[in-house]
């Protein structure tokens, strides 16, 4: 949850066209350093082959949930004071999709801290479930909107506030929908005699009324605080409850597993079974910490199953970095959803079965690139590899010498600059195509990797280029005025 929350609640808080750099590419996800740069691919052949992979991050915030309808990605992240939703046909341009805004509350005890969005659609409605609160986080409680026509971006009346009865005047977030037999159940994180933020279950008789008690879930998690986040897969005759354990501020944020028949009844505890261990968690290698919040979503064309979840690149404790990113999972003989392990950020992922495509490509900040482009320098910049797996290919460069520049080629419609914030880091210039510039701060309280720092408006198709400029100022926050860069995302639809 965001950052402001206080600590009761803890929650509550080109693919180049070489074979030698096309094995490369495969090693991305353990950001192993690449092998020497291979000279740079035509056009044409580049876009051809980076049509069918994508990069994470897609989108700077939290608490994701995701699915494909009618032919595009619908996502929605916390945002604090609204809920917005973005959509796009490709998982590759998801990132610089505008958002659109599907609701906000003018009711003084409702529109404040506006947590996990989640819809989903029940005959030709779609119900959108969410958590808010007044500005006090323990008055957190769980409301559904209805939508007025068949879309999940609406627009959308209020529908009810959803309140078990032996709960109503209890803290309450990250509502899930268990459907079962022909039943809908509310799944939430709660007040219960396990922890403040527990499992809860109850039975519901519509998609918006609660139509008795919820039952307390008595979930194991590694850590005594948080259980939270509830996602439910249905596969090989059982129901399987993901969760999310621990303070989300905290590395070893995780998914853990539940599961029962499908036969069995829900609201009685005993009958789920608690899986060992946790089934997704941080990966110091790869520069993944506190990986949870997540969502389920299928391919477009229904063959795979896919895991959405926000996850951070410090090992910090902090609320903020929480970026969300998408990755494939699969099933193994016993019947096990094996969610694997979380992919390093800007690892290059083919994209879902049936995806048609966006033609996205990545340059490094060596020159580098997936597509047709590259980078140059003019001035003083340092550049190394000691940055490892918080940067792109694990190097990058910096400079805090004031007229230094970065100038990076492409073409496409949109370029996403990506690089690493600090606390030694000021201000940039950037601008395109030789128009007026724009201030992006690079300074962070902590130092993470691969933050989205910019991005393009939108362009004609065409060679472009995205100046960078280091100022030598910095915020008052700042120890100093350097500018990184590491990654460039070019998109060409």
């Amino acid at each position: 949850m965001p950052a402001q929350a206080p600590p009761r609640a803890t929650r509550h808080i080109g693919i180049l066209v070489t074979a030698l750099l096309g094995l490369v590419m495969g090693l991305l996800p353990t950001v192993t350093a690449p092998a020497a740069a291979a000279p740079a691919a035509s056009p044409s052949p580049v876009a051809a082959a980076a049509a069918g992979t994508f990069r994470n991050p897609l989108n700077s915030g939290p608490d994701p949930f995701m699915t494909h309808w009618n032919g595009n990605y619908y996502l929605t992240t916390t945002q604090g004071d609204s809920i917005r939703m973005w959509r796009s046909p490709s998982l590759g341009t998801l990132a610089t999709a505008d958002p659109v805004t599907v609701w906000t509350d003018s009711d003084p005890s409702r529109n404040r801290n506006v947590w996990a969005p989640e819809f989903y659609r029940f005959g030709d409605r779609w119900y959108l479930y969410y958590t808010a609160d007044d500005g006090v986080d323990d008055h957190h409680r769980l409301y559904v909107l209805e939508s007025d026509r068949d879309d999940p971006t609406g627009p959308y009346h209020f529908k009810a506030k959803l309140t078990p009865p032996n709960h109503a005047a209890d803290f309450a977030i990250d509502a899930g929908i268990l459907q079962l037999g022909g039943r809908l159940y509310l799944a939430y994180s709660g007040i219960n005699q396990y922890q403040h933020n527990g499992l809860n279950i109850a039975p519901m008789s519509d998609p918006y009324t609660v139509s008795g008690n919820a039952v307390a879930i008595d979930a194991a998690g590694g850590c005594p605080e948080v259980r939270e986040g509830p996602e439910f897969l249905y596969r090989n005759g059982r129901v399987w409850m993901t969760y999310s354990a621990c303070d989300t501020g905290r590395p070893d944020y995780q998914v853990r597993m539940m599961s029962l028949p499908t036969g069995a009844d829900p609201l009685l505890p005993g009958n789920w079974y608690q899986h060992p261990g946790a089934v997704f968690s941080r990966a110091d290698d790869r520069g993944v910490f506190g990986p949870g919040h997540h969502a389920f979503f299928r391919s477009p064309d229904g063959t795979e199953d896919w895991i959405v979840y926000h996850a951070k690149t410090t090992s910090a404790y902090t609320y903020g970095n929480r970026t969300t990113r998408a990755q494939k999972f699969t099933w193994r003989a016993d019947g096990t959803p094996d969610l694997g392990r979380p992919l390093a950020l800007g690892a290059t992922q083919d994209l879902p079965s049936g995806d048609p495509g966006s033609g996205n490509y990545w340059i490094n900040d060596d020159g580098r690139s997936g597509g047709p482009g590259g980078v140059t320098y003019s001035g003083a910049w340092n550049s190394g590899t000691g940055c490892a797996t918080q940067c792109f290919w694990s190097d990058d460069h910096w400079s805090d010498r004031a007229g230094a520049t970065a100038t990076f080629s492409f073409t496409g419609t949109r370029i996403t600059l990506l690089s690493v914030k600090d606390t030694g880091n000021g201000y940039a210039a950037v601008s395109v195509d030789g128009g007026p510039e724009q201030t992006v701060d690079l300074h962070g309280s902590i130092r993470v990797g691969e933050a989205v720092q910019y991005s393009s408006p939108r362009l004609g198709y065409g060679n472009h280029t995205l100046r960078v400029r280091v100022t030598g100022q910095h915020n008052s926050q700042a120890t100093g005025s350097f500018v990184s860069v590491d990654r460039a995302e070019v998109y060409v639809d």
